[in-house]
Parts: structure tokens; sequence; C-alpha cells
């Protein structure tokens, strides 16, 4: 008889489909299962993740979460400084009108913005150098020999004799006469502390040979006719209240007030200091900062950075113009007080002599504080904020000072050198 084969799966105690000895064979479509499960896992691990990095069911430890990506930066020990800004305005300061005290008419006057030194010419007027020289005291009067008063008859004449005096012999000869004094002897020598001033800067300007006090002496007058020769003066060894100017260094000349060929004023020209200077019209409400000797920080239009002292502040209140600062705010027509900040290095300046700059001074400041870049700090699901260690673990933190894009940190678990990630 012919053999009869069973199919595989339909004998007794088999599946449709089996194998024998009732080993089911896998479903079909079983490929797509498999593809689903892989999906489902996946899902579970990220939303773990997500779990870990917003600190959910985390201790003060965290969890173990896989790391992110990200650079990694240490905790460190510093000082942070918190600054505050306000506008400023860069320049050569007020201009003064100069004590021009000569008369007659202006035949020449400097450029503007021209510098000048001791010895320098300021004007002329009649064509006469008008020279300036370094003091505190203004020129108030001429300075040279005057001539001694000369003696009245009354106080010529011999002291009469009194009751008591010895007779004249008979025959003895008349008294013998002194000689007439030389002019030398008979002017009469200025004495003050502006001889002094004056004395000090001839001396300066190289014409010695006198002794530079508060006398002025025949040899200061020889002095004098020296350096009216060099000025193209006549030699008169005179010094007229209109001759020279005092001032208290080097200056910058401002804006002339007259024409030339105009009457001398005392208005006739302005000058300012040569260094350039940064004036803030402060809130007067919030100018606690601005004390002499405060340091601060100078932005330019250009965005250099150059250091600052302020020098003075204004003792009287103005009322500002509407508009305030950059940002339109608190400064808008609040009362403010000048702040003049004057810049050490005038080379870090370089050729900008006036416009808008930023002044910057220290509002508050802690030191020897933990701190991290603020990029650091991540946002914890419970509230507050964190910081994600190297191996993925998140420590709470609580936030102090915020300054120079750093942020003061402190906490459990907060140590100085503790790596911490900045996430992408």
């Amino acid at each position: 008889m012919p053999e009869t084969v069973t199919p595989l799966g339909d004998g007794p105690g088999s599946e449709p489909g089996g194998t024998p000895g009732g080993t089911p064979q896998p479903p079909r479509g079983g490929r797509g299962r498999r593809t689903a499960l892989i999906a489902a896992a996946v899902a579970v691990v990220a939303a773990v993740a997500v779990v870990g990095a917003l600190g959910l069911g985390g201790g003060d430890g965290g969890t173990g979460a896989p790391p992110r990506s990200g650079s990694l930066v240490p905790v460190t020990r510093t000082t942070l400084t918190e600054r505050t800004e306000v506008d400023g305005e860069l320049g050569y300061g007020k201009e003064i009108p100069l004590p021009v005290r000569a008369t007659g008419t202006v035949t020449w006057l400097p450029r503007p913005g021209a510098a000048a030194g001791r010895g320098d010419t300021l004007l002329r007027v009649d064509d006469r150098p008008v020279v300036l020289l370094y003091g505190a005291l203004p020129m108030y009067r001429d300075l040279g020999l005057t001539a001694a008063r000369p003696a009245t008859p009354a106080e010529s004449a011999p002291p009469p004799a009194g009751p008591g005096a010895p007779a004249k012999p008979s025959g003895t000869a008349a008294p013998r006469q002194s000689a007439p004094a030389s002019p030398r002897q008979s002017a009469r020598e200025v004495k003050g502390m502006d001889v002094l001033q004056f004395e000090t800067n001839l001396a300066a300007l190289g014409h010695t040979g006198f002794t530079v006090d508060e006398t002025f002496t025949a040899r200061t007058a020889e002095a004098v006719k020296r350096w009216q020769g060099s000025l193209g003066l006549p030699r008169t060894g005179r010094v007229g209240v209109g001759d020279v100017i005092y001032a208290g260094g080097r200056i910058r000349v401002g804006h002339a007030g007259v024409r030339v060929g105009s009457a001398a004023a005392e208005n006739a020209l302005t000058y300012t200091s040569t260094s350039r200077k940064v004036v803030v019209n402060a809130s007067a409400a919030d100018a606690s900062w601005a004390v002499r000797g405060t340091a601060v920080r100078v932005t330019l239009p250009s965005g250099t950075t150059v250091k600052g002292v302020v020098a003075s502040v204004g003792k009287q209140a103005t009322a500002a113009s509407e508009g305030g600062g950059k940002d339109g705010s608190e400064q808008g027509g609040a009362a403010t007080v000048p702040v003049t900040v004057t810049i050490g290095d005038q080379r870090a300046l370089g050729r900008l002599e006036s416009g808008p700059v930023t002044v910057a001074y220290v509002g508050r400041e802690v030191k020897d504080v933990l701190a991290v870049p603020v990029a650091a700090l991540v946002a914890l699901a419970e509230g507050g904020h964190g910081l994600e260690t190297a191996d993925g673990a998140f420590v709470a933190v609580r936030t102090g000072l915020f300054a120079d894009g750093k942020v003061e940190v402190s906490g459990r678990g907060v140590r100085e050198g503790l790596r911490v990630r900045i996430p992408e």
C-alpha cells in the first residue's frame, strides 16, 4: 500500500499550522509586533531621562540619568560686582573766561582748541603780547621798583639843638652833607606773595640772576628786562597788570568773545583744561555712588572701556529735561546733579574729543562666594534652580547676586571645584 503523509500540524494534538509535538509557529506579522515593543521601550527610557532632568522624584543628589551633551565648568570662588550704567558726555569741561586786564585793541587771537603753556602768548592787545603764567593769584597790580618818596624840608633839616646840647665851637667847619642817594638806592622794593608767584615763573622761563622770594629787587628788574627783550617789548623792568594772565597749568583755548579789531574785555577769551573728562547728570535721588575718588568704568562709542575716577560732585541740583536716560525712564524730568569723572590715561581715549559715553559704577558687591556661569542654571520641576553635575545628577541651589554673566550659588552639595554642565 502506498504510504500516507500527514501535513505538519494536522495530526492529533496539534494546532493548525503548528509543529509536531504541539510547538506553536510564530504568528504571521511577528516582525511588526517586535518593532512596536522596541519603540515602546525607547519611549520609556526617554521619559525617564526627562524626569531626571526635571528633578522629579529625586533627592538632593538627583538620579543617575545618562548625562546630556554640553560643556563642563567648575564652580569657582570669586568676587561678584554688580554695575549700574548711566549716560555721560565726554569733553573738556565748561569753558571759563580768562581774566584779561589789558586795555586797547585786540590785534591777534589764537584758534579755538589750541593748547597754551607757561610763557605762551594768549592774545595780543595793541600788538603787545599777553602772556600765560602759572599761579593761583590773579594779576592785581603792576610789579616793579617804585621811586621812594622824596624827603620833606622838615625831614631834611638837622634836628634843633636842645637845651642841654653842647655849644658849637666857633670856627669849626659845617657838618659834611651826605651824598645824594643813587637811583637804585632811592627805588622802593615791592613785596608780596604775588611777587613770589611771578619770580617763580620768571625763573622757570630761564631768566634768573635773582633770589626767588617775596621781594621784587633791582636784580628781579634786570631779569624782567631780559624777558621783555625776548618778547620784543621795551625793556622797562616793570610788569603791567595786563601783561600776564595766571592759570593753574596748561590750558586749551576756547571760543573768543571778541573779534580782532574790537576793544579788549574780560570776556575776550575762554579756556578749559587740556584733559578730557566726562560729565554725568546723575539723579539727585540716586547719587549716593557719586563720591569723590570712586572708581568707575567709561565705555566709549567705539566700545572701548577706560578707567575713570569721580573728581567732583555738584552741590546744586537742577531739573532735567524730559526724556531721561537711554531707557527713557526714571531720569526724565527728575532733578540731577553734575558729576565730573576724570580719565587718567588720556591716550586710551584716542582722538575722540567729545561725544556720548556710558559710565558704569559699582551698585552691589559680594566677596568670597561660589559662582557659576548663568547659563549653567536649570529650572527644577519642584521649583527653584539647580545644577547638573558631570554624571547627570541634579543639585538644587539657592541663587544670589547676578553680575558679569555669573551668578552666586549656595546649597548642600555645592562646593568649590564641582564640575557642572552648561546645556547645549
